[in-house]
């Protein structure tokens, strides 16, 4: 987790900015980091299953 990705996003005004990422430091901040990126890919597995109407996945 370095850090350093370069993108680019859009205020609010539709004007584009340059931005870089920055690097998780701490191994506590990490595995938060991970939990939560989890956390937001079963919840968006589950959306998109409602969205499809297929059955739940299972835990």
């Amino acid at each position: 987790m370095r850090g350093g990705l370069k993108g680019t996003t859009r205020d609010r005004n539709g004007r584009t900015r340059r931005t870089t990422t920055r690097p998780v430091k701490a191994l506590d901040k990490n595995v938060k980091l991970n939990q939560a990126l989890w956390m937001l890919t079963e919840k968006m597995a589950e959306l998109k299953q409602a969205e499809v109407g297929l059955a739940p996945v299972p835990a």
